[in-house]
């Protein structure tokens, strides 16, 4: 049981705070490194990633439907449709999943 959520809070604020504020005070020139710059790239992607994926499969009523939309999705992404298009195909895809399985 939470005694007092403010302290929780504050925990919380001052981690990310802590987070975001020490890169910025500990480095003071260029990263040159292209091992470091590829990872610091690629890391709001991952974080994306591993946020939407299991939502996508926990979104409908059986994670099946949602992998088949996953895969529909990436299809289609993969062949150049655009963000709309994705959504609206991964819908169709569960909808129509549901209906006939």
């Amino acid at each position: 049981m939470v005694s007092n959520p403010w302290i929780y809070i504050l925990v919380a604020a001052a981690v990310t705070y802590l987070i975001r504020v020490l890169p910025l005070t500990l480095i003071k020139k260029p990263i040159e490194n292209k091992f470091i710059k590829s990872f610091l790239f690629y890391v709001p992607y991952v974080t994306l990633a591993v946020m939407t994926f299991p939502a996508i499969l926990g979104a409908t009523g059986e994670p099946i439907y949602g992998l088949l939309a996953l895969i529909a999705g990436i299809i289609a992404a993969w062949l150049g449709a655009n963000l709309f298009i994705v959504a609206v195909l991964c819908c169709a895809v569960v909808f129509i999943a549901e209906m006939i399985i």
